[in-house]
């Protein structure tokens, strides 16, 4: 399961990279952080999404939104008692969770990445010092696209992103499930097409993809439109 990935490019970038002339500062970056971490029960965390605006002839907009959708787990202690959960990763996209999201395309976004990671089998730490990881990219497109969901909530709106079977590179390293990444060509189906057409889309990215042990560098990539 999919819950770190890095997004090292500026707003202006990431715009252009799915096909819209935006009117963002070329210097202008994300807040907080370039690495995405799940989010928790006391601290948001935030991550960019594109979606469409509500307003006028709804161009697409970029904004934060916290990554997970929250729900209720009994206590493995005391299933009487109910947990906070914050689910990042959309599995069962018929499930009622992501059911609601999925069927209306304005509850659909799509979500930038220039890198994602799965755990690493061999465990221990990495090279940051954090759980080690195996790391993808997309080295013919240095922005990616998630296919996203989103929805309010009681903290504002949340987004998670749609997974689904491991293609041959990731497979390897983690055989359950990767996330479901979209080719440009499909963006504007995702966020404005028929519930059917979109899960259409749900299947193994079948592009060329890189993989790596080492963290990825920080340096902010430009694309150019």
């Amino acid at each position: 399961m999919c819950n770190r990935y890095r997004i090292s490019a500026k707003q202006e970038t990431v715009m252009q990279a799915c096909g819209f002339d935006p009117p963002y500062a070329p210097d202008e970056v994300f807040p907080p952080a370039r690495e995405i971490f799940p989010t928790g029960k006391k601290t948001a965390r935030h991550g960019p999404v594109i979606r469409r605006s509500a307003g006028g002839n709804r161009p697409l907009e970029l904004i934060l939104m916290e990554w997970g959708f929250p729900t209720k787990i009994p206590s493995k202690r005391n299933s009487e008692v109910k947990l906070d959960k914050y689910v990042t990763n959309a599995r069962n996209l018929s499930s009622s969770m992501w059911k609601p999201s999925l069927g209306s395309p304005d509850r659909r976004c799509i979500v930038p990445f220039t890198h994602f990671a799965e755990p690493h089998p061999d465990g221990g730490k990495g090279d940051d010092n954090l759980p080690k990881q195996m790391w993808f990219s997309l080295p013919d497109r240095l922005v990616g696209f998630f296919a996203g969901l989103w929805r309010p909530t009681e903290r504002g709106e949340a987004f998670a992103f749609g997974t689904t079977e491991p293609n041959e590179i990731v497979r390897p390293w983690h055989p359950k499930a990767m996330p479901v990444i979209l080719h440009r060509c499909d963006l504007l189906t995702w966020l404005d097409g028929s519930t059917e057409d979109a899960i259409a889309l749900v299947k193994p990215y079948d592009g060329p993809m890189y993989s790596q042990v080492e963290t990825p560098r920080g340096d902010m990539i430009e694309v150019d439109a």
